[in-house]
């Protein structure tokens, strides 16, 4: 779901600029890489990744890895610099694993360690999709309002999540998402494309299935809210719900049971995995 962490107001806590640092280096990594006038491709080539990856790294919507780090700094000649960035990338990500609102860090905990996931939404994109301008957007338009400082943390919090797309091994994970998500413009037209395109990066993932259930299905089985399933490593399912600011973790196996059916019913009336790809290309202008 969209982890609506921010529903509970919490005492500010001091921002460490964590969201700032990924940035930046994004930044660094992209200038590198031009003066060393390499493509996107041949930096993926070089560190062993995806080249939607280093895109992604560039833009700032996905965490550059200690390891990609390391294997980038010579491909680009950095001379140490990116590898210099090592041990302030390795604490940031240690805190953000620990920064989430105690009400919420239980489930972040579980979403975190979990050998699959699988997410249905109704409002807006879920948090593990999110860019840091879309994040940054529901945060600021929220009421009560956030101060700035709150705005700054909860956004990288929130970034931080999206280490689970590069676990290895690799989750399931898997999304259904309403349409009406996806026609938002939440943040203006260009950070509403970019949200897109950041879904689009992810979903071209082989480990990744993503569905959009279409506005005209007349048949719906769960008209309650988004809800989210998780399979911890040597458990069972788990489902966790959040509705105006209530957060629950529901563990009875005949409850669960009833949300890991509904998500089935879900999958099965929405749009295939190329169907639901082809539909955002198409509200993207691309087809």
């Amino acid at each position: 779901m969209s982890g609506n962490e921010e529903e509970r107001p919490e005492r500010p806590s001091e921002v460490d600029g964590t969201a700032h640092l990924f940035s930046a280096l994004g930044k660094i990594i992209k200038v590198l890489r031009k003066n060393a006038g390499m493509s996107q491709a041949e930096l993926a080539d070089a560190t062993h990744c995806s080249e939607d990856l280093v895109s992604a790294i560039e833009r700032g919507v996905r965490t550059p890895q200690p390891d990609f780090l390391i294997r980038a700094d010579p491909a680009l000649g950095a001379d140490g610099v990116l590898v210099a960035a090592v041990t302030d990338v390795r604490a940031a990500l240690a805190r953000a694993r620990v920064r989430h609102p105690g009400w919420f860090r239980d489930f972040a905990d579980a979403e975190s360690k979990a050998v699959a996931s699988h997410y249905y939404e109704v409002q807006a994109v879920p948090g593990v999709l999110q860019t840091p301008a879309y994040a940054r957007s529901l945060f600021e338009h929220r009421r009560p309002m956030l101060d700035e400082a709150t705005v700054d943390q909860r956004v990288a919090d929130r970034m931080s999540r999206q280490l689970i797309f590069d676990r290895w091994p690799v989750p399931t994970i898997s999304f259904v998402l309403e349409a009406a998500v996806l026609l938002r413009p939440f943040g203006g037209r260009e950070v509403h494309r970019e949200q897109l395109r950041r879904i689009l990066d992810v979903a071209q993932r082989r480990t990744v299935e993503l569905q959009i259930l279409p506005q005209d299905r007349e048949e719906h089985p769960y008209l309650d809210g988004a809800f989210t399933l998780l399979t911890p490593k040597g458990g069972r399912e788990v489902a966790y719900t959040e509705i105006y600011g209530h957060a629950r973790l529901i563990t009875d196996p005949d409850e669960v049971r009833m949300f890991s059916e509904r998500y089935g019913i879900l999958r099965s009336q929405a749009l295939t995995k190329r169907e639901s790809l082809v539909w955002i290309e198409k509200l993207l202008g691309e087809r």
